[in-house]
């Protein structure tokens, strides 16, 4: 079936009034689709969402799913949007097809699509992809659960143009026929339990994203994890591996202290830009993507020598009387928490917390026993983790955000560092990691006590 006819004067209805959402029903439009959305959210939480979609024609009801959806061809849903809500049970016991954004704009897609899913890394080897694709001349989009929504860029996207997308486990439990031409799983640890039951399901999920390749295709691999080396893969892609380690059978790999393609060096690992032992394999997977398609050695040097962490990952924000500030509100999940941990190799005061996902933060006690002096918890978990964590590592809580970050630093010393690294959501007490990344930073700006010459705290 063509994309004209998938869409082409079909009744669609879109489930959330989310940025995804907005874009999927606009380009649904402009193919001619006759496009519906909903979203539970009342008319003044949406004014600015509803003025878009007026501005195009496109008719909504907000406040509520109402039985007007169950009169579409299909549903496209946004990534937040749990499949349990009654609207879409509904939907799928009257027949009714439930497709994720990224699957719609797949169907529009003229370019090449590189997918990057796993548990940790993801926005970090996608946006390193792009800046590696980008600096060897193709014409490179990036979008997906990083950025712009798929469906918002597709358009644009040309023939031999290539597109990165990160992928999460939410986009792909409504896929039908999204075919990635280079999927890549980086890892796979518990997360989103609450959402998927298990954590077999959960990896169910994750290799979904290779379920349509063809022998033309390609599947990236974590040689070194032991989830994906035991899961038993259904793919007709050819298999490939990256590790940090000189393993058999890898493509991108790190020997002699350097990071190595296909048995050929590209770069000493000390002047890779991006630290800690879990960027070593971001950068390797992402070199495993590049080399097939013929990117030089050169250019994957000066990119993997120049990149820059991305925003709230492993973020260092810079220095007040001493102590060091580092942003990684992206950590949203256990493991992500213990490779910042081993990242920071000096004492540090870890603020943790926010709306648990299901997380046994007991996991976190090898990696911070040295190094921990102090936790500061903070939102729903709080409670958990003193439970869990207070008979290890003396725990305190805190109310908000700000005065977590006040405590931590009248605490350390100088030469210890202040580690924002949540390992649980943020939907408590913010909109999204982003926003609390970025009112960690304010309340580091707006330390007083303490303050010195050499304060370089950058706010963004």
């Amino acid at each position: 079936m063509t994309t004209e006819q998938k869409i082409k004067n079909r009744k669609i209805g879109v489930i959330g009034m989310a940025r995804s959402g907005i874009a999927a029903a606009v380009l649904a439009d402009r193919f001619g689709g006759k496009p519906f959305v909903s979203d539970m959210n009342s008319a003044e939480k949406l004014q600015a969402e509803t003025a878009r979609l007026d501005s195009v024609g496109i008719p909504y009801e907000v406040g509520g799913h109402t039985e007007k959806l169950l009169t579409a061809d299909y549903l496209v849903v946004s990534p937040g949007v749990p499949l349990t809500i009654d609207i879409i049970k509904k939907a799928q016991s009257q027949g009714i097809p439930v497709f994720s954004e990224i699957e719609f704009a797949s169907w529009c897609c003229k370019g090449k699509i590189i997918a990057v899913t796993g548990s940790n890394g993801k926005t970090t080897t996608t946006t390193l992809l792009g800046e590696i694709f980008t600096a060897a001349g193709f014409d490179t989009f990036i979008a997906g659960n990083i950025g712009l929504p798929f469906s918002e860029i597709v358009e644009r996207i040309p023939e031999n143009g290539i597109v990165i997308l990160e992928i999460s486990t939410f986009q792909l439990e409504t896929i039908s026929d999204f075919k990635p031409h280079v999927a890549l799983i980086l890892n796979l640890t518990p997360d989103h339990l609450d959402r998927h039951g298990s954590f077999e399901n959960y990896i169910k999920t994750k290799f979904r994203i290779t379920e349509n390749q063809s022998e033309e295709d390609t599947l990236i691999l974590n040689a070194e994890d032991k989830e994906t080396k035991k899961y038993n893969v259904s793919t007709k892609a050819d298999i490939h591996y990256f590790s940090h380690l000189p393993t058999s059978s890898v493509t991108a790999f790190v020997k002699d202290d350097f990071l190595t393609i296909n048995d050929k060096q590209i770069i000493a690992t000390d002047k890779i830009s991006i630290i800690g032992p879990h960027n070593l394999q971001n950068a390797a997977a992402a070199v495993a993507a590049a080399s097939l398609f013929d990117i030089s050695i050169d250019t994957l040097a000066k990119v993997l020598s120049t990149f820059q962490p991305v925003e709230h990952r492993l973020e260092n924000i810079g220095s007040v009387a001493g102590v060091n500030f580092i942003n990684d509100s992206k950590a949203t999940n256990i493991d992500s928490v213990t490779f910042a941990l081993r990242s920071v190799h000096t004492g540090l005061y870890l603020i943790a917390g926010g709306r648990d996902k299901g997380a046994d933060f007991k996991e976190l006690i090898p990696y911070g026993k040295d190094k921990i002096k102090s936790i500061i918890a903070i939102g729903e978990a709080k409670e958990k983790i003193y439970e869990q964590l207070g008979n290890v590592f003396q725990v305190q809580f805190a109310e908000t955000l700000q005065e977590a970050v006040q405590k931590a630093f009248t605490k350390a010393s100088p030469g210890e560092t202040v580690l924002l690294s949540p390992g649980c959501a943020s939907f408590d007490m913010f909109k999204n990691y982003e926003k609390r990344g970025r009112e960690f930073k304010h309340a580091v700006a707006g330390l007083k006590n303490g303050k010195n010459e050499h304060e370089t705290i950058s706010e963004k």
